[in-house]
């Protein structure tokens, strides 16, 4: 019997901290920094120290990783390696294109925070083209048709993390001795998206108004639930799918506040967002909305994800600026003459709007979730919870006119403010 309790194990991993963990006989507990905790077996083999993985603790038992231990051992006694034998059973079984991406995404779901960001490409981009083919058939032209089918949809961003993929994919089957030669390898980013080049597009005030009036013009392109997701990142500036994807659970509309925990955050880090009185209303008319669904967006679709999609906002958006994937001809243009902007330059506007509200900089990177750098984010522990109140607050002043339609009296009652705006 080894040293571990179920309550020891639940109590190690709840804890979190990352470390190997012995439960004797060469059974380990794994806490990675990134990716979920799992079970592994330490032994030795001709003189070499060996690792085998078991499998992730949510899908083994403490009483089950023992017993898999103690049959590793008595293979180590026969004269059998484990981790060979492992390997000469994973390559009989990966065939396909499918077969090795299952098997490379359990690498992936323990050391990424996201692996489901390269599994929603490889389901999307890859598996419908290539996913049923044999290894050994995949050449370069299946991954340049894969590149160009995408990139050709408006999606360069994509495209590239896509070729990234498939060059990681490929190389893990070249480790498992699958394959000799990777079929992505001499591609690059000039073949897939093209270099991308960072951003810096925010709406002036001007545009705001301008844009949510269209929005309200074309309800028909954007429903009320994306026009009020819309308002929302404008006024917290947090990342759209930390939104879109959020529960009811993780508010608390009668003390104004949200508690966006650190597993959902991209940044890895949690983070209590106070809710100006705005923001309070069109999440009150969103739960009425959600018509008791868990999840503050819903799918309005028969999907299997539950919550909004992550692309809904981007092409209702596009849509209006008379573009539409896969769609000919093309819709009419009702944006005019505004600049093209993606969701995420909602969020940069929300920065823009927080510097001009004479919001200070530490402040404002807080408010939008930014590690404080230097010396300052290392000893700089506050929270800064007031100061966000009070600047997310003024944010929320400046557009609700525009978001609410009051456009016209606005700019008739603060022409200074609107001039300073626009400067920004």
């Amino acid at each position: 019997m080894g040293s571990f309790t179920v309550k020891k194990v639940q109590s190690l991993i709840k804890d979190g901290t990352p470390g190997r963990y012995s439960d004797g006989n060469g059974l380990y507990l794994m806490i990675p920094k990134k990716g979920a905790p799992y079970w592994m077996h330490r032994y030795t083999f001709s003189g070499k120290r060996r690792e085998l993985t078991l499998d992730k603790c949510t899908d083994l038992s403490l009483a089950q990783a023992r017993e898999q231990a103690v049959e590793a051992q008595k293979a180590i006694r026969s004269g059998v390696d484990p981790v060979e034998e492992r390997k000469r059973e994973e390559q009989a079984t990966i065939q396909s294109v499918q077969d090795l991406f299952d098997d490379w995404y359990q690498d992936l779901e323990k050391r990424l925070k996201h692996p489901r960001i390269p599994k929603r490409i490889f389901e999307k981009e890859v598996a419908p083209s290539i996913g049923r083919q044999p290894l050994e058939s995949v050449t370069p032209m299946d991954v340049r048709d894969i590149l160009r089918k995408v990139a050709g949809s408006g999606r360069p961003a994509i495209a590239n993390d896509t070729l990234m993929y498939l060059k990681q994919l490929f190389n893990h089957a070249i480790k498992l001795g699958l394959l000799t030669y990777n079929p992505a390898a001499a591609f690059n980013v000039n073949d897939a998206g093209g270099i991308e080049k960072s951003r810096d597009r925010a709406l002036t005030l001007d545009e705001i108004h301008k844009v949510f009036h269209v929005f309200r013009d074309n309800r028909d392109s954007l429903s009320r639930d994306n026009y009020l997701a819309c308002a929302l990142l404008l006024v917290l500036g947090v990342r759209k799918t930390e939104l879109t994807e959020a529960q009811w659970r993780e508010f608390d509309l009668e003390n104004h506040q949200w508690e966006l925990s650190g597993e959902r955050s991209k940044s890895g880090a949690g983070i209590v967002i106070p809710l100006p009185p705005q923001a309070v209303s069109w999440l009150e008319e969103l739960k009425i909305r959600a018509c008791g669904s868990p999840y503050v967006f819903p799918s309005r679709r028969s999907s299997k994800r539950p919550h909004m999609g992550k692309d809904t906002l981007n092409r209702a958006i596009s849509k209006l600026f008379g573009r539409e994937p896969g769609k000919k001809p093309q819709p009419e243009n009702k944006m005019g003459d505004i600049a093209e902007f993606t969701v995420h330059d909602l969020r940069r506007t929300c920065r823009s709007l927080l510097a001009a509200a004479g919001v200070p900089g530490h402040v404002a990177e807080r408010c939008l979730n930014h590690k404080l750098k230097g010396i300052e984010g290392v000893y700089d522990r506050h929270d800064y919870f007031d100061e966000r109140k009070e600047a997310l607050t003024k944010v929320a002043a400046l557009v609700e006119p525009a978001i609410d339609g009051n456009s016209a009296e606005y700019f008739e009652a603060h022409p200074q403010t609107v001039t300073a705006l626009q400067l920004t």
